[in-house]
């Protein structure tokens, strides 16, 4: 080979870097979720990437995404299978904190917004890896543990203190 084609062989190496570094940034829905006008990159990254594992990995339905203006985050909604109700997913960075206060202000009732009772919270680690939680407003008492019986523990104990 000439000087002249490794050159044009190393331009196109670098531009197919670029192009493979910048992919997501030409995907539809990322630029769908810029276009939402949330004020958070991190939060509108955050929601990619969960919207890439519902709708890829997870095989979810009819995934949409809403951005709220109030609360500066965006919402997506889907259909785990086809014919169940559609659930709300609230994806966020790891890093951002949050207080009872602010979880329950997301069930308040937003006129135009309709959040529903229960949503799932996905939260998004700085390497990609995401965790799933749903929240519901209130307290909810959990299924006791299966397998775990009562082997009376307080009646030995009681018999050693007297």
């Amino acid at each position: 080979m000439d000087r002249r084609e490794v050159a044009e062989s190393e331009v196109v190496e670098r531009s197919e870097g670029q192009l493979a570094a910048n992919w997501m940034l030409q995907h539809p829905k990322y630029r769908e979720l810029m276009n939402l006008d949330v004020g958070d990159s991190a939060q509108v990254y955050a929601a990619f990437l969960v919207y890439l594992d519902l709708t890829e990995v997870r095989q979810w339905r009819e995934v949409t995404s809403r951005g709220s203006s109030e609360l500066q985050l965006v919402f997506l909604e889907g259909r785990e299978r086809e014919g169940e109700r559609a659930q709300v997913i609230l994806p966020l960075p790891a890093h951002r904190t949050l207080s009872h206060r602010w979880v329950r202000s997301l069930f308040r009732e937003r006129p135009g917004e309709g959040l529903a009772a229960a949503m799932l919270l996905c939260v998004v680690a700085s390497d990609s890896s995401l965790v799933y939680q749903r929240l519901c407003p209130g307290l909810l008492t959990p299924d006791p543990p299966v397998g775990i019986e009562d082997q009376g523990r307080r009646q030995h104990r009681k018999r050693r203190l007297r």
